[in-house]
């Protein structure tokens, strides 16, 4: 095949066609509505147009900052939102086609000059965040007071306000923008392409990640066992990797957080969160407390199920014996979530539909493309993206059924514009967490016999225990890690005892280890992308379990008041989204109240056995 010309890259697949699969014809990407390709003109003329701006940013406002009246502040913010617009625009498309195929030299190649060019243009930019945080308090609410449009902004300025004490000097600040590419991101990019480019031989075969962990859900228990040692196999091998990433991430936060005195690792994500420390520890401590009547009681009712003295790890999520093992299907899983969006109310469906029609989902597992699912936003004047690798088990559904209440959620607050529509991380699971909910209330109301039903409830109790007790657990870990490299360089078996010392605790005494099991905190990309993300999937599930409960009860005008709050995307504190329900999540017993769902479940389980 003759080679690509210099500055050429290649589609990887064509963005308007479709995979053909087992399970339909999977859609692919079309992320034409970004750019029509690498070289595009229009491409390089955002590219001109952002350093040009950039400049004639800093030049018109660097050192005038609190000179600034209402108007002129107006102007001054709305010229940054759309840089940051731009800046966006060209990152998400980089970014998208990379996890396309993470394995593939020249998107990495554009990918990494797409981040360097625009950190080159944006360095000077550093001033603003540092400038406004220096305005007198008593100016800045003067400021806001004066100009109804100014003040819609005032909520992302109350963050950025947040961070105040814990800014440094302008200069260090600039360095610090200046390293992330040779930093953070780097390290973040050597794991995703370690991860995606990882072989494993299962009974003879050769198979990349997704697929060797979809063996964990197998039927039949020896090829669970057998993909389970297939990774652990690997990831022992190249653990020393693994432990040199997370070593050095967590080095490098512990030196920024002790440079700007951030008194805990996990401020800075309760900041960025907009959520405080208590709130978080009181829904971590809610479900440690609620393990035993969680996860232990559920898998002691598995453990019989299987017919086992006791569960290994590959048991976790295998399905149950009178489970139907056919596959659903991508036209079916398609109709079965836009059903259950639509029984909720028509116009989330409506929201919903042009992810498929419109090259917004790419969904087939291809080589190089990047595990796992998420919904990407992109900026507020495209629309987002989701990824998935389907593989048309039951859990795919849900999956779809996810990432499609995060697609609905970026494309109802896309109208608060760049600097207000991004969420929160612990409201962010919101839609997502609820999208869930409707599709499996929908299939348990259309299940035929007690089996089904049987199948379906635990299949919903092992997926909140997944995002709260595994979740939770994690956060954990993650915890504990950062706490001991404080101390010193962790090996990778130092990072094994962390990892299994939550491991036994949550998933309780029906389980025992494997050996290898140790090394399975490697792959986990939250733990190296976002440190301290993972509590945000319990507060979700939490959340829209009381949510539910509240729409179960007949709420008047719930689903407006639902839309409402995820058109306020990042604008209003959770408090404030949530008083309309009747619900306040700095509550003591609020998460209690989420948590009680899944122990009613739980129950339901066990009275079918009696």
């Amino acid at each position: 095949m003759p080679l690509p010309r210099p500055g050429f890259l290649p589609p990887l697949f064509d963005a308007n066609a479709t995979q053909t699969t087992e399970f339909g014809e999977l859609p692919n990407w079309d992320l034409s509505d970004l750019y029509p390709a690498p070289e595009a003109p229009e491409l390089k003329r955002d590219l001109d147009w952002l350093e040009g701006a950039a400049a004639d940013f800093a030049r018109d406002y660097q050192g005038k900052l609190a000179t600034l009246d209402a108007p002129a502040m107006l102007e001054c913010v709305k010229r940054n939102e759309r840089i940051s617009a731009v800046a966006g625009r060209i990152m998400s498309y980089a970014g998208l086609r990379y996890y396309q195929n993470t394995t593939d030299a020249e998107r990495a190649k554009f990918m990494s000059d797409c981040q360097d060019r625009i950190t080159g243009f944006t360095t000077q930019l550093v001033f603003f965040s540092l400038e406004f945080n220096a305005i007198e308090d008593a100016a800045y609410e003067a400021l806001f007071a004066a100009d109804p449009d100014l003040a819609r902004y005032k909520p992302y300025f109350d963050r950025m306000r947040a961070l105040k004490p814990y800014q440094l000097s302008d200069e260090m600040e600039r360095f610090l923008h200046d390293q992330s590419v040779v930093g953070a991101s780097a390290w973040n990019k050597l794991f995703d392409e370690t991860i995606a480019g990882l072989g494993f031989e299962v009974d003879g075969e050769a198979m990349g990640i997704e697929a060797t962990l979809n063996l964990l859900t197998d039927p039949e228990r020896p090829r669970r066992e057998a993909g389970a040692r297939a990774l652990a196999e690997v990831f022992g091998a190249n653990v020393k990797l693994f432990a040199r990433v997370h070593n050095t991430l967590a080095k490098e936060k512990e030196i920024e957080d002790r440079w700007r005195g951030l008194p805990t690792p996990q401020t800075g994500r309760h900041l960025s969160n907009h959520v405080e420390a208590e709130v978080v520890e009181a829904l971590r401590n809610a479900v440690v407390a609620a393990y035993p009547r969680l996860s232990h009681r559920y898998y002691a009712l598995k453990r019989k199920w299987l017919g086992l003295e006791t569960l290994e790890v590959w048991d976790r999520n295998a399905p149950l014996p009178m489970e139907d093992t056919a596959t659903v299907g991508w036209e079916r899983a398609k109709s079965m979530v836009l059903e259950a969006y639509g029984g909720f109310s028509p116009r989330m469906a409506e929201l919903a539909e042009p992810f498929f029609t419109k090259g917004w989902i790419d969904a087939g597992v291809k080589p190089g493309k990047a595990p796992g699912a998420f919904a990407h936003p992109t900026v507020t004047d495209v629309h987002p993206y989701v990824m998935l690798n389907y593989l048309g088990k039951p859990r795919d559904v849900m999956t779809l059924a996810h990432e499609l209440g995060h697609g609905v959620h970026q494309v109802l607050a896309a109208g608060q514009g760049e600097l207000l529509s991004s969420t929160p991380l612990t409201l962010a699971e919101t839609a997502s967490v609820f999208g869930e909910m409707l599709t499996f209330r929908k299939l348990l109301g259309e299940a035929e016999s007690a089996d089904q039903k049987k199948v379906l409830l635990a299949g919903k109790v092992e997926d909140m225990i997944n995002t709260v007790v595994r979740q939770i657990a994690f956060y954990d870990f993650e915890c504990k890690l950062h706490d001991a490299r404080r101390q010193g360089e962790l090996t990778p078996e130092d990072i094994g005892a962390l990892w299994m010392s939550v491991q036994g605790e949550s998933l309780g005494p029906a389980f025992t280890f494997m050996e290898g099991y140790e090394t399975f905190w490697a792959y986990i990309p939250h733990f190296v992308h976002s440190p301290f993300y993972v509590y945000a999937y319990a507060f979700g599930d939490g959340l829209v379990n009381a949510l539910y409960a509240v729409y179960e009860e007949g709420d008047p005008g719930f689903q407006e008041k639902y839309f409402d709050m995820l058109k306020a995307g990042g604008a209003k504190h959770h408090k404030e989204l949530l008083a309309p329900f009747g619900l306040d999540a700095s509550d003591p017993t609020f998460w209690d109240k989420g948590l009680s769902m899944i122990s009613g479940f739980i129950d339901e389980l066990e009275a079918m056995e009696s």
